[in-house]
């Protein structure tokens, strides 16, 4: 199947929320827990002040397939970005996420970005292996963050260099 991508933008919010709040429901391979309003969504993953990039992938009926963002990184200071990457839930499309990152990576260079960090659930092992494919290598690990119930569970936290 082709693939489309394309920038986000504000008309986009609702559909995108809605693909990141059926993830956020099923649980188990995100660390949002709490589900995005289109404003909110908007606000913190299209055009909000710490957005460098956000792009969707779309199919050939224009329908939204996923999306990936990159964001300034608060804690790790300049030269980093945070990645997340959210492909539609019982998606058969493959490629999605190495399609978005080719576009991700292309911005994060011209952003003057050195380096990209994506900290995965531990039991996020989709997530996991995705990051792995695209070259991201393990720097450090988080024990035992609590979700919102109080489950600990290890956060992985990986680079990628892009000089």
């Amino acid at each position: 199947m082709d693939l489309r991508v394309r920038p986000t933008v504000r008309a986009d919010a609702s559909a995108l929320a809605d693909l990141l709040n059926e993830i956020i429901a099923a649980g188990g391979t995100t660390a949002y827990e709490t589900p995005f309003t289109p404003e909110a969504f908007a606000d913190a993953h299209i055009d909000g002040p710490g957005v460098i990039t956000s792009v969707l992938a779309e199919d050939g009926d224009g329908c939204a397939t996923g999306f990936q963002i990159l964001l300034a990184s608060d804690k790790l200071g300049p030269g980093w970005g945070d990645i997340g990457t959210f492909a539609r839930r019982g998606s058969t499309t493959r490629g999605i996420g190495s399609t978005l990152f080719s576009a991700t990576r292309v911005a994060a260079i011209a952003a003057g970005l050195k380096t990209i960090n994506a900290t995965i659930r531990a039991d996020n092992t989709g997530g996991l292996a995705f990051y792995a494919r695209m070259g991201f290598v393990d720097y450090a690990v988080a024990h035992a963050v609590p979700l919102a119930d109080g489950t600990p569970v290890d956060r992985i936290s990986r680079r990628f260099d892009l000089a």
